[in-house]
């Protein structure tokens, strides 16, 4: 029997401070004038991108998240209350912006995490929206093991997560006797990959509010930072 942990990536083993950073560098002042916080804008348009992409793929229009998210920038700063988004900033810092992106930092805690599981005989993967060379980089900047063979994109199937479809094809190469675990922050994907029969293991590093009466699945660990979820799942694995 073999084990495996299937983790997100961006949101669970990234953070999103560079992205924050880089909307305060560019416009915050600007922002700050209106009453707006550049983390609640940014978090205004990442909600609003991943609506939309999400959208998009189950009426069967796939579009890569990294497109969406570009497109919808003006429309996020008029949803804000600005009145003239095209005045406001230029394509040249909505660009700068997004570019910043590529520079997220992992999450204190992911390498323990990844040796603590490794050690512990799993194999550990990671399943992601975005584009598996940008993904990738965000491990080869903090020097931490992630094998290529190891990364799988919904963008490969043309399916965004939460839709079933999107778990479905990493889940099925793994044995049936197999541990098959899915890890996240978000407490909504973790929920979908239960829906198919991976374990669930939460991590509200991200979120702080888990709000799990709103998804109807019990997560079978559940942890405030990411090496003590590797502890509880290597712990849930033993029993």
């Amino acid at each position: 029997m073999s084990k495996h942990v299937v983790f997100d990536v961006v949101g669970t083993c990234v953070g999103y401070g560079a992205f924050f950073a880089g909307i305060e560098k560019h416009i915050g002042p600007r922002l700050r004038e209106h009453g707006i916080p550049s983390q609640l804008f940014g978090f205004a348009w990442m909600e609003s991108s991943e609506r939309e992409f999400t959208f998009l793929s189950i009426s069967e229009r796939y579009v890569p998240y990294k497109d969406v998210f570009k497109s919808l920038f003006y429309r996020v700063l008029w949803m804000s209350g600005i009145s003239d988004p095209r005045s406001f900033a230029t394509d040249a810092e909505r660009d700068a912006i997004c570019a910043t992106y590529s520079d997220l930092e992992l999450r204190e805690g992911v390498k323990e995490t990844f040796e603590l599981l490794r050690k512990n005989g799993f194999t550990v993967w990671c399943l992601t929206t975005g584009d598996v060379e940008r993904v990738r980089g965000y491990f080869l900047r903090a020097r931490v093991d992630m094998p290529m063979e190891n990364f799988k994109s919904c963008d490969a199937g043309g399916v965004a997560k939460p839709a079933l479809a999107a778990y479905r094809p990493l889940f099925r190469e793994f044995k049936e006797e197999d541990e098959k675990w899915f890890a996240a922050a978000h407490y909504w994907d973790v929920s979908a990959a239960k829906k198919i029969g991976f374990k669930g293991a939460y991590c509200s590093v991200y979120e702080k509010e888990d709000c799990a009466e709103l998804f109807g699945e019990k997560m079978d660990v559940m942890s405030d930072t990411l090496p003590e979820m590797a502890r509880k799942i290597i712990e849930a694995c033993g029993k």
